[in-house]
């Protein structure tokens, strides 16, 4: 082997316990390196770093845990919630002499920081000298740094702590928890690599946590913020979608149709696999029906559909399809259809990212979001919902997927608003109206927009019944459905009296 091949061998890529985030760091750590994992207390640090260590001991490894602010009980009980057995893993549980409870090794003179940290930075060669490890986390750099009691002498003492780990081939991650005031940046320098757990409290809800690579050396890792849960078993982590990940290859042109003619009719034949559809209107106007008429029809013919849903339980929305016609448990059995019940209170985006990748790569070809309104109340920062609206719907059309976008405007009738708005990223848009005519409230649905061929412009009155949708003739007797204060200006043709059955 060449002296250029050994240098980068030297470097390679070795697992870091979590396949997530082996893809974001291409790879995985660099072999034989010091990295940097830092984050406040209870960010998870001290879980990665037993995964890292697991992943080596299950390939044989030698492996060092070094610990200085948990002892090894507190480790074995992390360990035991998770399911871990660390008992591939030496524990050196570190006391450094200022710590410990002999007299005989208290020191009595003023400046003894130089003393303490010596013999500390001693005891720890002595273990890598014995064990000989080939992966170490060291937890934690706090420590060193409050026996330095200054800044260039911790500086000094971990670049002398990393040269010594190089020369024993040691692969390590420094543990941080950032109890200093201001960021150590002096440790970015030192470190091949700095990762970051963050940990952001929400006004209501559970915490969001997530994951950025501040550098990686001769790496092009996988940058921005990827969020992450820590349960049982480590890290759960979901790498940030980047649609252009995912290039659009030779997708077959399919049409989607609802089984009901005067619908299709109205979309100018059908929707396009491939192609997003946001159906937007009041509450209660019919939009989770309406695209669940469609998935139905595709489950009929054979297609697998997935159903996100932030608004309903999976037993109300069962029932409720059940009541329109529409009985799902055959598709729930035989795993054609997905229902998936969101608590956008606990649910990051990451998370949903990353069920919608499972899904598709599991053969899901038609995807229902309902309601954005709920997905946006996931989002902790609602000004990049847009963008990540943007990523998911380009990444579900590249993938040939039918995605509907359900879209819940404020107000009833009159003048609507939409929270958000997202017209410009859907391919195709479905308006849905209340309004009123003869001493009743009716339903009206339209197509304002479709890339991918024409479309009638009419407006049709739609109703809702046992049978499931019904769609009715073009209302040309009337001016201002769409404002839900229509003028009656013809002869009326909406659909048959109230109670009337499908034939």
């Amino acid at each position: 082997m060449s002296d250029e091949q050994e240098l980068l061998a030297d470097g390679g890529p070795v697992s870091s316990g979590s396949p997530a985030l082996d893809y974001i760091l291409k790879g995985g750590y660099a072999s034989n390196r010091v990295h940097l994992i830092e984050g406040e207390p209870g960010s998870g640090k001290t879980t990665l770093g037993l995964q890292f260590l697991l992943e080596g001991a299950a390939k044989g490894e030698t492996c060092l845990y070094i610990t200085l602010s948990e002892s090894r009980d507190e480790l074995l009980h992390v360990a035991t919630t998770h399911g871990w057995d660390l008992g591939g893993i030496d524990i050196f549980e570190l006391v450094p002499p200022e710590l410990s409870l002999d007299t005989e090794r208290e020191q009595s003179i003023v400046y003894a920081s130089d003393l303490e940290l010596g013999e500390t930075v001693q005891m720890v060669m002595e273990e890598v000298e014995r064990i000989a490890p080939a992966r170490i986390v060291f937890d934690s750099l706090s420590e060193i740094r409050l026996l330095a009691q200054g800044p260039l002498r911790f500086r000094r003492q971990v670049m002398a702590l990393k040269h010594y780990f190089a020369k024993h081939q040691c692969t390590v991650l420094f543990l941080d928890d950032l109890t200093q005031t201001e960021n150590d940046l002096s440790l970015h320098s030192l470190a091949h690599g700095v990762v970051r757990l963050d940990q952001l409290a929400v006004s209501y809800g559970s915490e969001r946590r997530r994951l950025r690579v501040f550098k990686m050396r001769a790496r092009a890792f996988r940058g921005g913020f990827h969020d992450f849960a820590i349960r049982k078993g480590g890290l759960e982590i979901f790498p940030r979608l980047v649609a252009s990940s995912y290039p659009e290859t030779g997708l077959e042109e399919r049409v989607a149709t609802s089984g009901i003619e005067e619908l299709d009719r109205l979309s100018g034949g059908g929707l396009d696999y491939g192609t997003s559809t946001l159906i937007i209107g009041p509450s209660g106007s019919g939009k989770s029906t309406l695209a669940l008429t469609y998935i139905y029809s595709g489950l009929q013919s054979g297609e697998t559909g997935f159903f996100v849903s932030f608004d309903e339980t999976e037993a109300v929305f069962l029932r409720r399809a059940k009541g329109l016609g529409m009985d799902l448990d055959p598709y729930l059995k035989s795993g054609h259809f997905t229902f998936r019940q969101v608590d956008p209170a606990e649910l990051s985006p990451g998370e949903l990212t990353s069920i919608l990748r499972d899904l598709v790569d599991t053969g899901a070809t038609m995807v229902v979001l309902d309601s954005l309104s709920g997905y946006q109340h996931a989002m902790p920062e609602d000004q990049y919902m847009l963008l990540q609206m943007h990523e998911i719907v380009t990444y579900l059309n590249q993938q040939g997927i039918l995605t509907f976008l359900i879209l819940t405007q404020t107000g009833m009738v009159g003048n609507m608003q939409s929270p958000v708005d997202l017209t410009y990223l859907a391919d195709s848009v479905m308006l849905l109206r209340f309004f009123e005519a003869e001493g009743e409230i009716r339903r009206a649905v339209s197509v304002l927009k479709k890339r991918t061929g024409p479309h009638e412009s009419a407006i049709r009155e739609m109703a809702i019944d046992q049978g499931g949708i019904r769609v009715g003739p073009k209302l040309d007797g009337f001016r201002g459905v769409l404002t839900g204060v229509p003028t009656f200006e013809g002869k009326s043709r909406l659909l048959e009296e109230r109670g009337a059955q499908r034939n």
